[in-house]
């Protein structure tokens, strides 16, 4: 896997159009895109539809990427999480018409975290993510949306095992914090982060 200045250096590349170096940024974020978007629709030939709308968005808009608001790798998988959530939407809704139309199938339910975060329309998510640090926010992404371990998370982006504890800590503080102001449930629920469990109230 690149480190995060060659991921970097590849979607700059890729913005200027240059396809041998998209070429070598889709296979770096391919898996990981395809994992956000297998785990929200556990459909493998949705999830690939998904995936490649993802990575034809993420060709688009590379021109658009901000490196002080998170690593290439965060914006890719927040954009896959965003496109998997609507595609569920979007199946959700033709299962209720189907339901009025006296067609309804049983829909296989999903986890209590996973239906809170899927329940928060896309504006909601982003803005809440708005008030963590690039590195917290960093941190939440690749743990919730890219399903790292925070022992993976501290490889990839270089930094102690024991920052990278503190960064998800205090970012699922603040994440509280901002959803606790317009008065809705916590954007991401004990346990719904791997290893939060454990990170939440203790000491780095």
């Amino acid at each position: 896997m690149p480190a995060a200045e060659d991921l970097r250096r590849l979607l700059q590349l890729s913005a200027r159009g240059d396809d041998a170096a998209f070429e070598a940024l889709y296979r770096a974020v391919a898996g990981p895109v395809y994992g956000v978007a297998l785990r929200l629709l556990r459909s493998p030939a949705h999830a690939e539809e998904v995936a490649q709308e993802v990575l034809l968005e993420v060709w688009r808009t590379a021109a658009a990427y901000r490196s002080e608001r998170g690593s290439v790798m965060t914006w890719v998988l927040t954009i896959a999480h965003h496109r998997a959530v609507d595609r569920v939407r979007s199946a959700r809704a033709s299962a209720e018409r189907d339901h009025r139309a006296g067609a309804w199938e049983p829909v296989q339910s999903d986890p209590p975290e996973e239906q809170a975060v899927r329940s928060l329309d896309r504006q909601r998510v982003r803005h809440a993510l708005a008030h963590l640090s690039a590195a917290q926010r960093e941190a939440v992404v690749l743990a919730y949306y890219g399903g790292y371990t925070q022992r993976e998370i501290a490889h990839r982006v270089g930094v102690p095992l024991g920052t990278v504890k503190t960064r998800i800590r205090d970012g699922l503080i603040r994440l509280r914090a901002a959803t606790a102001l317009d008065g809705d449930r916590p954007l991401l629920v004990p346990g719904s982060v791997p290893g939060a469990g454990r990170v939440v109230g203790a000491r780095p």
